[in-house]
């Protein structure tokens, strides 16, 4: 428990700006909050566990499924390119959790 705390607190101070994709994932934390769906919104939810872990404070998923969800409202604006941009949003989350995760250590 004693972890945890100290992480959030670390986080809370943390300078996101410097990170890649921060914005989107600022985004996507406020979006959450406000329970707006969004492609944003959507990617922080796939990413909760390990946003956690690292000291972020996620609001719990407003969706079941989040990966089917966000798969599906990529193909509503673009079936044939779903796949790639589901992918490199993927990637986008992941570089972003990867470099917050150092920034911390």
């Amino acid at each position: 428990m004693r972890e945890e705390a100290s992480a959030v607190a670390y986080t809370f101070f943390m300078d996101l700006t410097g990170l890649p994709n921060a914005e989107m994932i600022e985004t996507g934390l406020s979006n959450l909050r406000s329970d707006l769906e969004s492609i944003e919104s959507l990617l922080v939810m796939i990413g909760a566990p390990r946003l956690r872990r690292i000291g972020f404070d996620v609001p719990p998923a407003t969706v079941d499924h989040p990966e089917h969800r966000l798969f599906e409202l990529l193909a509503e604006s673009g079936a044939d390119s779903a796949h790639s941009r589901y992918n490199a949003l993927i990637r986008a989350l992941t570089s972003f959790e990867r470099a917050a995760e150092c920034a911390i250590h």
